[in-house]
């Protein structure tokens, strides 16, 4: 079991559960785990996050769906609700949006099916994510919008450490800057493992697994 911290609240109602350590995730070594389980899972706190996130968007920015990663559906439909609260413009007949989670093939890419395609075919797609942490997840979602024929809207998660992605910003409620010493390296270079010091847990976006 990690110990996880609330670091203070600088933005909103919603708190930054953290956990200093040595982490691995599947793309890179990371000295902290960021939980956002109730972010993505507590409605309070998901209606709250949503609040946040779509104070971070112009209302001339066009959404039309929202495509929710890292099990963000919950908080997906959240900022779907204060986006047609605040009146921001959709461009779909429905004059609404749609919240889509992705599905993956036996090759780890995102495919949708053919009664999901028109919610992204000439769409103006907003990615949703937990964290971004490399941007790897990102741009997987930037091609695969693109492949369906959709635009990408822009990019939101509730913690980032990259600025943009694929010259798309990331919008977020948390960044770097709350965490000032976060850092990520390749599992390669990563100093934690030279200096031989074990993993304390694998994470993903569903959560953490201690060792």
């Amino acid at each position: 079991m990690i110990e996880l911290t609330k670091l203070p609240i600088r933005h909103g109602k919603v708190p930054l559960r953290v956990a200093y350590g040595h982490f691995a995730t599947n793309h890179s070594h990371i000295n902290y785990y960021i939980d956002i389980t109730y972010q993505k899972t507590r409605l309070s706190e998901a209606k709250e996050s949503a609040r946040e996130l779509v104070s971070h968007f112009i209302n001339n920015t066009p959404v039309d769906t929202i495509l929710c990663l890292d099990g963000t559906a919950v908080l997906g439909t959240c900022v779907a609700e204060e986006l047609t609260k605040t009146g921001f413009r959709t461009i779909n007949q429905h004059q609404t949006i749609y919240v889509l989670e992705p599905e993956f093939n036996g090759n780890s890419q995102m495919i949708f099916r053919d009664n999901i395609q028109p919610m992204l075919r000439n769409k103006h797609v907003l990615i949703l994510m937990a964290s971004v942490s490399t941007g790897y997840t990102a741009k997987r979602s930037i091609e695969a919008i693109g492949y369906y024929g959709g635009y990408v809207a822009g990019i939101a998660a509730i913690y980032r450490a990259v600025d943009e992605v694929e010259g798309h910003p990331v919008r977020s409620i948390y960044s770097v800057d709350d965490i000032p010493d976060y850092a990520s390296y390749d599992y390669r270079e990563c100093p934690y493992c030279k200096q031989g010091r074990k993993l304390d847990a694998l994470v993903n976006s569903f959560g953490y697994s201690a060792l």
